[in-house]
């Protein structure tokens, strides 16, 4: 498979881990730091990939792209802003650097059926995905009015931007337990195999 050249992989590291107790990008399964894991899948899909990160001394060993929150403080909001406003690309496929289990097929169908919309989500049974999504940067007016707003919720600028939901049937042609969407949050997680 040939590696996506127009979308950015974007890596969100810059949680403080509070759940957790400590910086849980860190954290090994079997071996391995879970934000290697994710790399791994990432970097196997796209050519370009970054790391939005307000802690990069931590993760210079990775040798990737770093961006720190151009805006602290505001959460993954603030993330999915700064790599937009930073990549090349007219937009980035977006994951957190705690989930273990992605699905490089199921990144593919997203990055395949974007289309012309502004963004890609998948929607569950249990909401929808925000942090395992494409955006593009015509997102990137209505996310700045919701920081200026004070709201940093994600899914708020959804209404003001053209959004493909992948649906759960069409999810699970590609990953039938929907793993893909579980993160490490407490450290009895990282012993929880779905």
């Amino acid at each position: 498979m040939e590696k996506i050249k127009d979308i950015t992989g974007v890596i969100l590291a810059g949680g403080k881990s509070l759940r957790y107790g400590r910086n849980k990008a860190l954290v090994t399964i079997d071996g391995i730091p879970l934000i290697e894991r994710v790399i791994n899948v990432m970097g196997s899909l796209f050519r370009h990939l970054i790391l939005i990160t307000n802690t990069p001394d931590e993760y210079s060993y990775l040798k990737l792209p770093m961006h720190e929150d151009l805006i602290k403080g505001l959460g993954p909001l603030g993330g999915i802003f700064t790599a937009l406003m930073t990549i090349k690309n007219e937009a980035g496929f977006f994951v957190a650097c705690d989930m273990p289990h992605l699905n490089r097929e199921l990144i593919h169908y997203m990055v395949e059926v974007r289309y012309d919309f502004d963004a890609v989500v998948p929607r569950t049974h249990a909401g929808t995905e925000a942090l395992h999504a494409l955006y593009g940067k015509g997102c990137l007016p209505p996310i700045k009015r919701l920081i200026d707003s004070s709201q940093y919720q994600i899914f708020r600028f959804f209404p003001k931007v053209s959004v493909r939901y992948v649906d759960e049937n069409e999810i699970r042609r590609f990953d039938p337990e929907l793993t893909s969407f579980f993160n490490i949050n407490k450290p009895d997680a990282v012993n929880y195999h779905p």
